[in-house]
């Protein structure tokens, strides 16, 4: 029996855990997915349980160089980011895989901005909102400042993705999606690391920067398999359309949190970009992706709660709930009306409508899309420039009707698509290595579109 010839992509989330099996088309012909649990760290906060995943990588990677079904021809990661596993001088470990959700000490955040400008300047030159230790350089400052001995023994500190990729290939490499991610350790305007980093002497502290293309070969018994370094998995995500189109778009990755990803957009960021959520990725390739952020998919789920309990329905009703133009007609008009600017953008308007006004669920539903729409719109037009002609929607809000409906209707003169991936961020880190291991052109069909039309009309 011949061997199928796959890609291995270990696609590691903080919840699930999957390794998933490529063929040269793309298709998925093995999954499988693990939770782990969790420990904690010295102060007793919540952590991955690094041994456990190191641990379940090795096993898996060896069953999978045995097995005689198929033939692996390369493996690739894909991992969630702001998280970093330091090594000492025998490439072990030194400490937890600490949480970037714990919270950050004021004082040591003080005394950072305050030594390196303020919290604007840094935020400015680095794309990076200030947000604590989802900033994964502060994470280092952090153990510099509060366990110095331990600091002092890191040979290398490798983001998560990137260590991954070393428990299989025994290579350090620093990834330019991990790094361009919030960080703050990137200077954006002059492409390299940013001056505190040199100050502090963090530079010795990282890998070599690699392209997320890049490989190296491990030999196993009489094959040479390509394994790939590890992507950030929000730009891993990206890739797939990058493969895909050429002509400028935007990507509106919707989840608890709703991000616009301009990869066609190169400006620096200003300070009311920042101030509105606004932050920079790296492509794989290296080039700037402007992003605007919006906590959307959070407040639909808080809303539609609020909703399920004032109309006596169940907490899903909404997903039964189609779309209806007398509904909307009325309403739609009243949401622009009403909609002020937020700022930040942290909720709509619909927090504080009076929901017992609304004579039944499906209208107050509409009135929740519509208010949300109006966000989303504000946070979208944030990284738009003039070459778009496309928005592609992926995530939970591109099967939404009422959703997709009203955001064609916002964008006239652009074309807006519901986006389906299958395992967008684990495609990406196969495809990002495409040319180290298969042979064959890349599928043209690796990705399905539905064309939402100004009115209200789909078209598939």
């Amino acid at each position: 029996m011949n061997k199928i010839s796959v890609i291995a992509i270990f696609d590691i989330g903080k919840t699930n855990k999957k390794i998933l099996l490529f063929d040269e088309q793309y298709h998925v012909v093995q999954e499988e997915s693990v939770q782990l649990d969790e420990t904690t760290d010295e102060d007793g906060f919540p952590c991955e349980d690094l041994k456990a995943l190191t641990n379940w990588i090795w096993e898996k990677y060896w069953q999978l160089i045995a097995n005689k079904q198929y033939d692996v021809k390369a493996v690739n990661f894909s991992g969630y980011g702001a998280s970093f596993v330091h090594l000492n001088d025998f490439y072990k470990p030194l400490t937890p895989l600490y949480n970037y959700l714990k919270p950050y000490p004021e004082n040591l955040k003080k005394k950072f901005y305050d030594t390196y400008g303020g919290e604007s300047l840094i935020a400015k030159q680095t794309a990076s909102p200030v947000l604590g230790n989802l900033n994964s350089g502060m994470q280092l400052y952090r153990l510099k400042y509060e366990q110095p001995k331990i600091y002092e023994q890191i040979k290398y500190s490798l983001h998560l993705p990137q260590y991954l990729s070393f428990i299989v290939s025994a290579r350090a490499a620093t990834d330019i999606t991990s790094v361009g991610c919030h960080t703050q350790l990137w200077n954006f305007k002059i492409h390299k690391y940013h001056k505190w980093v040199y100050d502090e002497g963090m530079r010795t502290k990282f890998a070599p920067i690699y392209r997320g293309d890049n490989i190296v070969h491990a030999n196993n018994d009489t094959r040479k398999i390509a394994i790939g370094i590890g992507l950030h998995d929000s730009s891993a995500a990206l890739i797939p359309y990058l493969s895909a189109f050429t002509e400028p778009f935007i990507l509106l990755s919707t989840g608890t949190w709703c991000i616009s990803l301009n990869p066609f957009n190169h400006s620096l960021l200003t300070d009311l970009e920042l101030h509105q959520d606004c932050l920079c990725y790296l492509s794989y390739k290296g080039t700037p992706v402007k992003a605007s952020r919006l906590f959307a998919g959070n407040e639909h789920e808080q809303q539609t709660k609020r909703l399920a309990a004032h109309f006596n329905k169940a907490g899903n009703y909404f997903t039964s709930v189609a779309l209806d133009e007398k509904i909307l007609n009325k309403l739609h008009t009243a949401g622009k009306a009403t909609a002020g600017d937020n700022g930040m953008m942290k909720q709509s308007m619909f927090a504080t409508r009076d929901i017992s006004a609304f004579e039944n669920y499906e209208a107050a539903y509409h009135q929740l899309i519509a208010d949300i729409i109006v966000q989303q719109v504000r946070s979208t037009k944030l990284v738009l420039n003039e070459s778009v002609k496309r928005i592609f929607v992926d995530g939970g809000f591109s099967r939404n009707a009422i959703y997709m409906h009203l955001l064609a209707e916002a964008f006239p003169g652009i074309e807006v698509y519901a986006a389906t991936v299958a395992q967008a961020s684990a495609l990406g880190a196969a495809l990002a290595i495409h040319h180290q291991w298969n042979a064959k052109s890349l599928p043209d069909n690796i990705i399905d579109l539905k064309l939402y039309s100004v009115a209200h009309s789909e078209k598939a």
